[in-house]
C-alpha cells in the first residue's frame, strides 16, 4: 500500500513538473491576491495586524479550490481511473495519494511563503509562527475536502462552482480555528486550544475523506 501510494504521488508530481503553468497558478494568485489586501487597506499597522490571519487564510482556501477541480478530470477523460479500479488498486489510497500529492504542490508552498506575508502585515514573531503552525495543520484538511468535492463532481458541468459550494461550509471551522491561533497569540492568550481542534479536524479528514473520495470515484466509473 506505500509503495502504491508514492508511486501515485511521484506519478502526479512528474505530470505537475511538464505542466509548470498549471502548477504554479494557485500559488502567483495566492501571493497576488494576499499582497494587494495592503494596497487598498492602507499602511496602518494595527489595521494590517488585525485583518491578516483572516485575509491569508481566506486566500489560501481559494488558492486551494483552484486547482482541486482537475484533480481526477485527466484521468477519468483518459481510463485511468478505470483501470485502477480493474486492476484492484483501493481507491481510498488513490484519493489520499491524489490529496497528498494536491497538498506537496498547492499547500505547502503556501506554508512556504506565509512567513513574508506576516512580516507586511506586521505581525510579531510569534504570530508568524502561530500563522505558519495552523496553516501546516490546516492546508491538508484543505486538500482532502477538496478531494472529496472533486470526486462528487466528477464529469458534471460547472464542477468548479460546484466544487467551491460543498467544500466552502465544510472548510469553515479551519479558517476560524486557524485565524483564531493567531489572534490569540498576537491578544498574549493561548493558541493551544486552536491547535487541538485543527489536529482533531485534521485526523478526522484524513481518515474519512478518502472513503468519501472513493465511494464518489466508484459511482462517477460505473
Amino acid at each position: 500500500m506505500l509503495g502504491t501510494l508514492a508511486a501515485l504521488v511521484l506519478r502526479d508530481l512528474r505530470l505537475a513538473a511538464r505542466r509548470r503553468s498549471e502548477a504554479t497558478l494557485p500559488i502567483v494568485f495566492f501571493i497576488v491576491a494576499v499582497g494587494l489586501f495592503p494596497l487598498g487597506v492602507g499602511p496602518e499597522p494595527q489595521t494590517l495586524r488585525q485583518i491578516a490571519p483572516g485575509v491569508v487564510w481566506v486566500c489560501a482556501l481559494l488558492a486551494a479550490m483552484l486547482s482541486v477541480n482537475s484533480l481526477y478530470a485527466g484521468d477519468h477523460a483518459d481510463g485511468t481511473l478505470e483501470q485502477l479500479l480493474l486492476c484492484g488498486q483501493p481507491l481510498a489510497g488513490v484519493a489520499l495519494a491524489r490529496s497528498l500529492s494536491h497538498w506537496l504542490l498547492t499547500g505547502l508552498p503556501l506554508v512556504v511563503v506565509a512567513p513574508l506575508f506576516g512580516l507586511m502585515f506586521d505581525l510579531s514573531a510569534e504570530g508568524i509562527g502561530a500563522l505558519v503552525l495552523g496553516l501546516l495543520m490546516g492546508t491538508p484538511v484543505l486538500s482532502l475536502l477538496g478531494n472529496v468535492g472533486a470526486a462528487l463532481t466528477l464529469g458534471l458541468r460547472s464542477g468548479g462552482m460546484l466544487v467551491f459550494l460543498l467544500v466552502l461550509p465544510l472548510a469553515v471551522p479551519v479558517l476560524i480555528f486557524g485565524t483564531g491561533a493567531v489572534g490569540a497569540v498576537e491578544t498574549g492568550l493561548s493558541p493551544q486550544p486552536h491547535y487541538a481542534l485543527l489536529g482533531a479536524l485534521l485526523i478526522a479528514t484524513t481518515g474519512l475523506a478518502p472513503l468519501a473520495s472513493a465511494a464518489a470515484l466508484r459511482i462517477s466509473t460505473e
